[in-house]
Formats: structure tokens, C-alpha cells, sequence
């Protein structure tokens, strides 16, 4: 098992706070892959695998469909993506992914966050580089599937690891692997349950109890904020 595995056992990824908090990111997602390609799932990718997370996150069909059509009208903020990094308490390295119509009031929040958590926002690359970007899928274990036979089979899509977890199976992959793999996974009727873009730190910092709640709070704050949809960090 390589290092998606563990990172993923040591750190089952965060379930958002609230119903409402995963259908606003997700929400801002749609907003971004209509704007892009278009609203019509069959000739956008990224919309199609969004509106299976949307299901997977127990989200309403009619709430789908009602930020698709948000999209194509002009009432639709204007979303931009915007990737904020820094240190937070011990020397922690923290990579905040944001989906924001306002940059200007998101970099202020975000400063004030790091700040006021003996933080500090650095510049762009300041931490990039410790964190490998994968994108990742999860699959229904489909019968006489081999994940070691798949791996194999995917490496020319980009894909780096597969296991299986219960009665699914993830698959990480380089980050331009994404349409590659979606596209294969879609040919070959696996039921794609969820895709998500993930930053997998090379190294991780080990804290104390006490360290690490004051770590908590701070991305707690991140994880609070509208314009969040992602937190990342190197904290074992």
C-alpha cells in the first residue's frame, strides 16, 4: 500500500459540519463546471461525476437542478478558484482551497484566521510544494475485479494507487489524470460513487494533544467560512 492509503487510514477525510455547508460547496462546484463546459451532464465530465457526489452527500435532485439552471442565468455570482497557503501554530503547513465571488473580502478572512491562531499566510508556493495534488475516485467493488489487475491496467491514465476500502475501491491518480481516468471508469460501467481533488503531504508533523487542538481550532475557522471548500494540512 502506498502513501494515498495511509493518509487516507490515518486521516478519514473530514465530513463537512453540516448538510447545508456540503451542499453550498458543492453547489459552488456545479456553478464552476457549468460555467466551464456547459449544463448539459452528457458533454461535461466535471458536472457529471459533481452531480454524483451531490448524490452521495444525500443532496435533493431538485437542489442539483436548481444550481444548474443558477448557472446559466445571469444572476449567477461569478466564482473564481483561489488556492491560499501558509503556516499555522508549530510550523504546520496549510493549503485552503476557495471558491469565492470576492477575493478580496475571502484573502482578508483567511489572513485574519492565521493571525489570530499564531498563524501566518504566506505566498503563492510557499507550501504547494510539500503536498503532492492527486485526484481520487471511489468506486462500487465491482465482482471479479482485481485492484492490484486495475492499477496495473490504469497506469497509462495517470492512475498511482488502488485499494479497496469495505465494499468500494479508491483510485488516486496525478491530477491531470482526471478526465483520462473519469472516462475509462465511465466506459467500462464502474459506478463512480464520488471524485474529489485531494493534496497528499510528502511528510507529516507530529504534535501533542494540547498542539494539535490549537491546530484544530484554526482550521475549524477555515472550515467554518462560506468560501472554503477545501483545507489541507501536514499534521500526523
Amino acid at each position: 500500500m502506498g502513501r494515498a492509503f495511509e493518509y487516507r487510514k490515518a486521516r478519514k477525510l473530514k465530513r463537512w459540519g453540516s448538510m447545508a455547508k456540503t451542499f453550498t460547496k458543492i453547489g459552488k462546484e456545479i456553478a464552476i463546471a457549468v460555467k466551464a463546459s456547459g449544463p448539459e451532464p452528457a458533454a461535461n465530465p466535471r458536472l457529471r461525476v459533481l452531480m454524483q457526489n451531490a448524490k452521495a452527500a444525500n443532496m435533493p435532485k431538485e437542489n442539483v437542478e436548481r444550481a444548474i439552471k443558477k448557472a446559466t442565468s445571469k444572476e449567477q455570482e461569478d466564482y473564481k478558484e483561489v488556492v491560499y497557503e501558509g503556516y499555522g501554530p508549530y510550523g504546520i503547513a496549510i493549503l485552503v482551497e476557495t471558491a469565492t465571488d470576492n477575493p478580496t473580502r475571502t484573502v482578508a478572512n483567511v489572513r485574519s484566521y492565521f493571525n489570530k491562531h499564531n498563524g501566518s499566510l504566506g505566498t503563492s508556493g510557499s507550501v504547494d510544494y510539500m503536498f503532492d495534488h492527486k485526484c481520487s475516485f471511489k468506486v462500487v467493488l465491482k465482482e471479479g475485479v482485481d485492484a492490484e489487475e486495475l492499477e496495473l491496467e490504469l497506469i497509462d491514465f495517470g492512475v498511482q494507487e488502488v485499494f479497496v476500502e469495505e465494499d468500494h475501491m479508491m483510485i488516486y491518480g496525478e491530477f491531470e489524470g482526471f478526465g483520462p481516468i473519469q472516462k475509462y471508469l465511465e466506459e467500462n460501467d464502474f459506478e463512480i460513487v464520488n471524485a474529489e481533488f485531494e493534496r497528499i503531504p510528502h511528510d507529516t508533523k507530529s504534535l501533542t494533544e494540547e498542539q494539535q487542538a490549537d491546530v484544530e481550532k484554526l482550521l475549524a475557522k477555515f472550515e467554518d467560512d462560506e468560501d472554503v471548500t477545501n483545507v489541507f494540512h501536514n499534521m500526523a
